[in-house]
Parts: C-alpha cells; sequence; structure tokens
C-alpha cells in the first residue's frame, strides 16, 4: 500500500510529538510506500494531477523509536501522480485552502481519501458545530457568529453570564481565543474592531460563545475513528493562559470519559461516519462540544504516553480495511463486467 500525507513539510515536523509523523512511522513499519507533500507543492501535468513529495525510502528495518525514524529517514523528492496512491491522508493545517481540495477533486473516485472532501469543506470551520444543536439539544454551548459589531456587544450585554469567549471564526491551534469579562468591557469595541476588520477593507465572522463553568480548568480531547471514541485526554491550562491548547502551553492528563462525553460521542459519531469524518479530535468542556477538528487532528502521541498506548495502530488498522473494500469491490465489478463482456 502507498500513502500521501497531505500535510506540513517534513522540515516543521516535531519528532517528539507529531501525529502525522506516529501515522507516518506505523505505515513504514507495515512496509507501505510512505510519502508526503504540501498543498502548495499540488501541480498538474499533461491534465494529471500530481504532487512534488518527499518520498520515504523504504529500508529493510524500521526503527521502533519515532524519533529515530525521523532522524534516520533517507528522503528523495519526486513529482508523483496522485492516483497512483492507496490513499490520501489529510495532514494540512488549517486554515482550509479550498484551491488544494480542488486538485483532489479529480482523483477522490480513485484513492480513499482521509478524511473526505466533501466533509472537509462542511466542516473546516467551527459552524461545523451548529450542525449537532437545536431546540432539543443541549450538546454545544450557546453560541452566536457575526461581523455586526453592535450585534456582538449587545449579546453580550443581555447575556446572563459574566464571562463569554470570542474566537475568530478561522483560527486553530487556540489563535485568538480571548476571555471576555463584563467587568472589563472598556475595550470591547476596539477589540471587536481587531478582530473584524482587516486592513484592505474586508472583513472576518467571529464566535461568540457562552462561556462554560469549569473552563478555567482545561478541556477534554477525544479522538473518533470511525464514529467511535479510541482515546481521550485532559488538556490544562498554563498558569499565564487560559487555553489549554497544547501549543498554547497547556499539558496532558489521564481523562477517563464520563457518562455524558460517552452520550455525546454516540450522538455525533453517525453524523461524522455520513459526512466521511473518519478521523476528527473534538474539544469538550462540561459534556459540552466547543469544537470539531477534522483536518489534522492531533493529540496521538501525548495520548500513548499518558496511556502507555498505540492509537496510530487503530488508525492505519482502519485505513488498510478501507483500502481492502475498495479493491475487493473493484474486482467484484471486473469479474462481472467479464462476464458480461463474454456473454
Amino acid at each position: 500500500m502507498n500513502i500521501c500525507f497531505l500535510m506540513y513539510p517534513w522540515e516543521e515536523i516535531e519528532p517528539d510529538n507529531d501525529t502525522s509523523l506516529a501515522l507516518m512511522h506505523e505505515c513504514a513499519k507495515r512496509g507501505h510506500g510512505v510519502a508526503l507533500c504540501s498543498p502548495a507543492n499540488l501541480t498538474i501535468r499533461n491534465s494529471v494531477t500530481n504532487a512534488f513529495c518527499t518520498v520515504v525510502n523504504r529500508t529493510a528495518k524500521v526503527s521502533s523509536s519515532q524519533k529515530s525514524f525521523y532522524k534516520q529517514a533517507s528522503l528523495r523528492e519526486e513529482m508523483l501522480p496522485l492516483a497512483g496512491f492507496d490513499v490520501i491522508f489529510m495532514r494540512a493545517n488549517p486554515p482550509l485552502d479550498p484551491i488544494m481540495l480542488n486538485f483532489l477533486d479529480s482523483v477522490k473516485d480513485d484513492v480513499f481519501i482521509m478524511n473526505s472532501l466533501q466533509g472537509i469543506r462542511e466542516a473546516n470551520n467551527k459552524l461545523y458545530t451548529a450542525a449537532f444543536g437545536d431546540s432539543h439539544s443541549n450538546i454545544i454551548p450557546a453560541t452566536h457568529v457575526s461581523k455586526n459589531k453592535a450585534h456582538l456587544i449587545r449579546q453580550i450585554k443581555e447575556s446572563t453570564a459574566d464571562k463569554m469567549i470570542l474566537k475568530p471564526l478561522n483560527g486553530f491551534g487556540g489563535s485568538g481565543v480571548i476571555l471576555i469579562e463584563k467587568s472589563a468591557m472598556s475595550s470591547i469595541h476596539s477589540l471587536l474592531d481587531f478582530y473584524i476588520t482587516n486592513s484592505d477593507g474586508t472583513s472576518n465572522y467571529v464566535i461568540l460563545q457562552e462561556y462554560i463553568e469549569g473552563a478555567d480548568q482545561g478541556d477534554v480531547r477525544i479522538l473518533i475513528l470511525n464514529g467511535v471514541p479510541i482515546g481521550a485526554m485532559k488538556r490544562v491550562p498554563g498558569t499565564d493562559d487560559h487555553r489549554s491548547n497544547v501549543s498554547a502551553g497547556g499539558s496532558v492528563a489521564k481523562h477517563t470519559l464520563s457518562k455524558e462525553e460517552k452520550a455525546l460521542c454516540k450522538q455525533i459519531g453517525p453524523k461524522l461516519v455520513k459526512d466521511g469524518l473518519f478521523f476528527v479530535g473534538i474539544d469538550v468542556i462540561g459534556g459540552k462540544l466547543v469544537e470539531v477538528n477534522v483536518m489534522s487532528p492531533g493529540g496521538i502521541t501525548y495520548m500513548n504516553k499518558v496511556y502507555k498506548t498505540k492509537l496510530q495502530c487503530k488508525v492505519i488498522d482502519f485505513v488498510e480495511s478501507k483500502v481492502l473494500d475498495k479493491l475487493q469491490a473493484f474486482d467484484r465489478r471486473s469479474r462481472l463486467r467479464n462476464e458480461v463482456d463474454n456473454a
């Protein structure tokens, strides 16, 4: 099996804690071909979608250490047709590059793509969580999305809570997430101007969200594979930052899913699978869904360390099963067509 990871460059990988590297390492240990390319390296040659790939040369023995695998890897650069791969594993960091998906549209019927292009188009931004909430559901916090500064200020004033969370619609990794307190509203006008208005005159949507009690104690990252949770960890904010993202200085700890969290996963799992979102990371606070990460969900390496497990094995097992299903379906169609041709 040959797998192309569509992600950030090899040089930007963090050998100790990179989920993408853990997945590539597991593929290499199983004897699969591994290549990676960044969205900027997609190209079309003679009407065929290709990529300038960094290929990890196959070796007789692959180190059992993820860090050693990274340091010892022999690489080569080569332009390769994407339809020649069995799998394209989407690991590009947000924000979403729509041109990248346009390139991949031409090969989506030939290659298993993790996650599906349509699913990523629908779920790449923070609005996707609204699909899980309605008047009969309480799994998402009260959320307002707008470019209208007066409307947002009115929502803050009318809220019964003393605190709210403000964040950009296209942010990731905890970037731009701030805590709004009613007792400190003197800078709210300039703050919203900064978030909403760009220097070129265009504007951005921002999210104003109910503050969930206990958020200062951190959140829970849950990894979901094929609609079922496979691992979870508690992310605790650092001493000088309210954000619990590890990239923002947070730390991790063991976490056992609560009854509410299990029910939440059971409720949203079928929709994730229906949308072709087979490998996602969700962020939960107080039993409420605050974010769905579909492009490059992380946390495998941290969960592995905390629980002494290897979650990447489950992910690659699933990928192998999807490729096998695709090959068996192709073989079956070929046999049936031959029967008709020979009749």
